[in-house]
């Protein structure tokens, strides 16, 4: 393994496709800071649910002016409720606007980071910075519904979490402003067809080809 004085990953994908796991196993090897995108905006869906609001834009500004990423990764927020509201407000122009500045404020002084999301080659790490290699991960829908399924401990019918997941892929793939898609030069990871340590090694080699 090549040591990288810089190293900028980014890690795309629809939901339960297994980027956030392969995320964390390759920011671990490659001792890198991890920004998962998605989990900010389940915070930001998470405030709107509680507070209700008048102005959600003002309200989100002011919340996420001083809050802390290390603070919202250790929050709980894989509610099936939140998962049901997040993809209508990530589909704000403003409120993405919002989040895209708050990443932005965390990676600008990092040399060695791996940001998952949906929209972070295309949008995110697209330029200054630039990613140094791009991840899209995809995964059969039975495979990501029965994954989900197990993760939320059988608490919501399967068909239910199938139905779900569908529904906020097309939503992201759709969606006006920054929609889910693969950039050209991502390296495509069916994580149906292989098992954690062969997503991470297939990572790892792509990785490891950087001049």
């Amino acid at each position: 393994m090549k040591k990288l004085n810089k190293l900028i990953i980014a890690c795309d994908g629809e939901s339960a496709s297994g980027k956030s796991t392969a995320a964390k196993l390759i920011s671990r090897k490659y001792k890198l800071q991890l920004i998962n995108s998605g989990l900010i905006y389940r915070y930001v869906s998470k405030l709107v649910i509680l507070n209700k609001p008048h102005n959600p834009i003002n309200f989100l500004q002011k919340k996420l002016k001083n809050a802390s990423y290390r603070s919202i990764a250790k929050q709980n927020l894989h509610s099936e409720k939140i998962s049901n509201h997040v993809a209508i407000l990530a589909k704000n122009k403003k409120i993405r606007e919002i989040v895209n500045k708050f990443q932005k404020k965390i990676i600008k002084n990092n040399k060695k980071i791996c940001v998952e999301g949906r929209d972070i080659a295309s949008k995110i790490l697209a330029k200054k910075p630039r990613y140094d290699i791009a991840f899209y991960f995809k995964c059969n829908i039975n495979v990501a519904s029965y994954r989900r399924w197990i993760d939320l401990k059988k608490k919501v019918p399967l068909k239910d979490v199938k139905s779900s997941l569908l529904k906020r892929t097309k939503i992201d793939k759709k969606r006006k402003n920054s929609p889910l898609i693969k950039v050209k030069d991502a390296v495509l990871i069916r994580t149906d067809k292989l098992n954690k340590i062969e997503v991470l090694t297939k990572m790892s080699n792509y990785i490891d080809r950087l001049s």
